[in-house]
């Protein structure tokens, strides 16, 4: 069976599944999905250099936020 965000098996009920995918260089970019729904990614193009955050409501499950911090360029 498939489970939510491609992991390998489902989450206990009222927990939520989620997958970080931290990228290789500039090569593959980094990736974030919460409950099967990818919050971001090069594709839907709001990813950065640096740390890439999404703020989720942690009763609800709703993204509120997401961004990027630039470390390199301090």
């Amino acid at each position: 069976p498939q489970h939510k965000c491609g992991i390998q098996k489902s989450c206990p009920q009222n927990y939520f599944a989620f997958k970080i995918i931290s990228g290789a260089a500039n090569v593959v970019g980094p990736s974030i999905c919460f409950e099967d729904l990818v919050l971001m990614s090069s594709v839907k193009n709001n990813i950065g250099r640096g740390l890439n955050i999404a703020l989720v409501n942690g009763t609800t499950g709703q993204l509120l936020k997401t961004d990027a911090f630039d470390m390199y360029s301090g």
